[in-house]
């Protein structure tokens, strides 16, 4: 566990310090000369750092623009935290894994660590603020219950509004998903801004807090202010709902209070004054500044005056002074967690599932003893963690075919999981969802109805559960029934817990195997061989390292030359074994190519290994083959290949198809939409005296899609007993779209061939504004292969004389929706139908009555393969009859005010929770709490549009 270390220093009064500002660094001025602030400040690109210029022997200084960089509290305080730069450069020598180091200061600086240059935007603006982060919030404050009070009466109009609205905004910024909150507006009478909240609070998570801000831009000014009835209204919410059951406040925004209002205060509130009351006074004039003064220090709050737009920021963020007060004077410094966020960085590096991460971070506050009773909060310490470091607890090699781990907090976020599609198209840019970091456990594992995996993760237990499970497969083209056993617990001091699943039959045993590293040495020389695509060993840590290639850095390891190596010894073990065990293949190959007994059409034959070894060969050249086409088969497993090639989390969908098929049967696949073709057989080897089929090995061939379809209708026309039939490509297209009248027929129930299974997507991305999927890309099914044809090839059958063993893990979902150029998309709930294969019906036929004709057809299976020939009359159309079965995403439209309410109760703790150990840090309040109700749940009870059912 990366570890952070905080040094106390005393303050002193330094007025005149240079300082290194990110912004400033390595500028010169028109005279040569480094400009104040800048000075040479060498940088150097650090793979650990992904390639960023950095400098790991000094910090810097990062100061928004709003902030004066020379204000002696600046400086002093700047001045103050040097001695954090040797702390930080020793952290990371102690522990070459940690990743960006850093510190908050109360009074707006950001040091970071390794030193870096800052980017400004377009206008020259820097508009972080460390004191809005979350991770600085979290630190510097317990879970709160807030009320945001807002006066919309006439008096209101014009800029005073405008402010108002700005205010709401900026606090709504403060809070996270540990939090609880709603928002009032209040003239002669009190307006709850949604009224589906009435009465309660929400969960201060992103989707709320977008929620609370588009209605209060919709907020327009009227009446006369009455503050009494709405300070009653907001008492009596956080009097009688249960929410984060730590800080409570009222956030009044006003121009002005003008009544009685010290008897609301006797009633609700004093002596114990538990709730606190923040004031904002709006506008140029003071006439009322002395009673809304006074409500806020009579009930230990913070008054402020804001008169200015440019005033909010610094007003709103003093609250969070005076709450963080109390930790401060009782010395409550517990390490908090945030929740998962993303690392853009890594948009084109890495999975979409290994894009987030966390932060951990704790409170400085001073120590000397003549300020200790005031509570002064000197800033915050942290560091970043990539969520990845924790999922490399549970090995993807080492979980089965389709076994996986995942990672969510004491929410029921997900912070890792390998279905977590937190990214979206537009366009051709990647960028993040707007929920990408609140998606809920049981929008993934969507068939937990009950809510037991989830309820027994979010209140930290250990167990394990059993479920009966819909999968898909391939991008959603192929479901799957599944059963799954989940195992769970929690991970100490922190506020996340650990999933893991694996599938019956899958997962519990493992081949393992003992050779020598100069055999497996010896094995690894085939220039053919690959073995830079899976990290075996942690080569970016140590810069002396980073001249090894994966295979160097293994073998060294092994032989014990680079002991300081991280390396995963189970993973070399097996990597080892499987290069000595698939060595005769090159052999074989070789003989193969030598002696002209390639199969026709042959392009590419490879194998792969769960260990992640690769051996291709792609110098077999057939005749029927073109100089475009073999240009295209050549692009087939390069490293510009990335979907066919294995990686850290990712097992190519070709090795996933070998592993699922039933052993000695062959599958046929598209490799991709240009012609080409693959197909491999899933071969075992019953172990002596024990029946378990050790898989290990995929191997398989790539083919000319051109030659394959001209056998494949050569068998055709022996089947049809001379019927005229339509010769269709539907490569890459799913069957009920070219021919709906036939698919209808194999979905009744007296043929039964195909299944239709409904799946949902609770993370697809749909158009503003548009209640279908108007864009959808197809979804593909088994019988998108009808047009292939058998094909067993000589150059595998050897291969049945192997052990094999396999890893697979669920893919993502399709992505629902591409977006056309200016089209807006928002998140949305879809749900799709897929189609399951009954192999047990080897043939059928039958005729369909289109109008004036008949269409008949025969359906028949191919042995040993996934593929079905269908054979049809083509003169008579259907088209009118029957229309084309869609596989394209609806989206489930919900009834506005049932979901609303849900939320509500979603949101706010639920009676009979346990109450928190502490209110100092989030992760001891509410990883108590018992859980709530998911999204899914809230989701059973919608009503679906007549268009969106399946």
């Amino acid at each position: 566990m990366q570890r952070v270390f905080i040094a106390t220093v005393n303050i002193k009064n330094f007025f005149s310090f240079d300082y290194y500002n990110s912004m400033m660094i390595n500028t010169a001025d028109e005279d040569g000369n480094y400009v104040d602030l800048g000075g040479e400040f060498p940088l150097e690109e650090n793979e650990h750092f992904n390639k960023l210029p950095v400098n790991t022997q000094m910090s810097n200084i990062q100061v928004p623009t709003n902030v004066y960089n020379k204000d002696p509290n600046i400086l002093n305080a700047i001045y103050n935290t040097e001695a954090l730069n040797d702390v930080f450069i020793g952290n990371f020598q102690k522990d070459p894994t940690l990743t960006w180091q850093y510190f908050g200061s109360s009074t707006g600086f950001f040091r970071i660590y390794p030193g870096i240059k800052w980017t400004p935007d377009s206008n020259g603006v820097v508009a972080f603020d460390c004191r809005n982060r979350n991770w600085y919030i979290q630190a510097a404050t317990s879970p709160k219950d807030i009320i945001i009070m807002v006066d919309i009466s006439g008096s209101m109009k014009g800029l005073k509004m405008t402010i108002a609205k700005h205010t709401i905004n900026t606090i709504l910024d403060t809070l996270g998903e540990n939090d609880f909150v709603n928002v009032i507006a209040y003239t002669d009478y009190v307006r709850y801004v949604e009224p589906c909240f009435r009465g309660t609070l929400v969960q201060a998570d992103l989707d709320n807090r977008e929620h609370f801000k588009v209605l209060v831009e919709e907020l327009h000014v009227k009446g006369e202010a009455k503050i009494k009835n709405a300070m009653k209204e907001s008492f009596k919410i956080l009097n009688e709902v249960s929410g984060s059951m730590c800080n409570q406040a009222i956030m009044l925004i006003t121009d002005g209070a003008m009544e009685d209002f010290q008897s609301v205060f006797e009633e609700f509130n004093w002596p114990e004054r538990r709730v606190r009351v923040f004031t904002y006074l709006i506008g140029r004039e003071m006439t009322f500044a002395q009673n809304t003064k006074w409500i806020a220090c009579n009930n230990k709050g913070y008054y402020t005056h804001i008169s200015t737009l440019a005033d909010v920021q610094e007003n709103v963020m003093e609250y969070l002074h005076v709450l963080s007060r109390p930790m401060v004077i009782n010395h409550d410094h517990d390490i908090i967690w945030t929740e998962a966020y993303m690392d853009t960085v890594l948009f084109t590096t890495k999975a979409q599932s290994l894009l987030l991460m966390t932060s951990v971070a704790m409170p400085v506050f001073s120590k000397k003893k003549e300020t200790l009773s005031h509570g002064i909060l000197l800033g915050v310490v942290g560091s970043d963690i990539p969520l990845m470091e924790v999922m490399k607890l549970a090995p993807r090699y080492m979980l089965g075919a389709h076994g996986y781990a995942f990672l969510i907090n004491n929410n029921g976020y997900i912070l890792s999981h390998p279905d977590l599609r937190p990214l979206y198209k537009d366009g051709k840019k990647l960028k993040p969802k707007p929920n990408y970091n609140s998606v809920d456990l049981s929008e993934v594992e969507w068939e937990d109805t009950d809510e037991l995996l989830r309820t027994a993760m979010v209140k930290g237990e250990t167990g394990t559960l059993s479920l009966n499970i819909r999968a898909s497969v391939d991008k959603g083209k192929r479901p799957l029934y599944l059963t799954n056993e989940y195992f769970y617990t929690n991970i100490d001091n922190t506020p996340f817990s650990f999933g893991m699943a694996l599938t019956k039959g899958h997962g519990k045993l493992m081949f393992m195997g003992n050779v020598s590293v100069e055999e497996g040495e010896v094995s690894h020389n085939c220039p053919q061989h690959r073995l830079e695509i899976v990290t075996y060993c942690e080569t970016d840590i140590d810069p002396a390292h980073r001249k090894y290639s994966q295979l160097q850095a293994a073998i060294r390891y092994l032989l014990g030359k680079e002991p300081d190596l991280e390396c995963d010894e189970v993973l070399l073990s097996q990597t080892l074994f499987d290069a000595v065990v698939t060595a005769p293949l090159e052999a074989y190959w070789n003989t193969l190519m030598l002696n002209d007994r390639v199969e026709p059409g042959v392009e590419t034959a490879f194998l792969g290994t769960r260990s992640g070894l690769m051996r291709p060969r792609s110098e077999f050249q057939s005749k029927m083959l073109s100089e475009d086409d073999c240009s295209l088969c050549r692009k087939f497993l390069t490293p510009a290949d990335k979907d066919n090639l294995f990686t850290i989390d990712h097992f190519p969908l070709w090795y996933r198809l070998a592993v699922e098929n039933t052993p000695g049967k062959f599958y046929y696949y598209p490799v991709n939409d240009k012609g080409l073709f693959s197909i491999l057989p899933c071969v075992c080897l019953n172990a002596a005296r024990v029946s378990v089929c050790f898989l290990f090995l995929a191997v398989g061939l790539q083919m000319s899609l051109d030659w394959l379809e001209k056998r494949f209708w050569a068998i055709a026309k022996q089947v049809t007993a001379g019927l005229t039939f339509t010769q269709t490509h539907i490569i890459g297209r799913f069957f009920g779209e070219v021919d709906g009248s036939i698919m209808a027929s194999l979905l009744k129930m007296g043929i039964f061939l195909f299944s239709r299974v409904s799946l949902f997507d609770y993370q697809a991305m749909c158009k503003t504004g548009h209640h279908h999927a108007s864009s959808a890309r197809p979804l593909l099914s088994v019988s998108a292969f009808l047009s292939l044809t058998r094909c067993f090839c000589v150059s595998v059958r050897f291969l049945l004389d192997f052990n094999l063993c396999g890893l697979w893990h669920s893919d993502y979902f399709v992505d629902a929706h591409k977006q056309k150029k200016l089209d807006a998309l928002q998140p949305c709930d879809t749900a799709y139908p897929g189609f399951m294969y009954d192999p047990s019906v080897r043939e059928a036929n039958s005729l369909n009555k289109c109008g004036r004709c008949q269409k008949m057809f025969v359906v028949q299976q191919i042995p040993d393969s996934n593929l079905v020939l269908v054979v049809t009359q083509a003169y008579c159309d259907c088209s009118r009859q029957y229309g084309a079965i869609l596989l394209e995403p609806k989206e489930i439209k919900y009834i506005l005010h049932i979901l609303s309410s849900k939320m509500g109760s979603r949101s706010q703790g639920q009676s009979g929770t346990d109450a928190p150990l502490s209110c100092s840090t989030s992760n001891k309040s509410l990883s108590q709490l018992k859980s709530r109700t998911s999204p899914l749940l809230l989701r059973v009870i919608f009503l679906r549009d007549s268009n969106s059912s399946l």
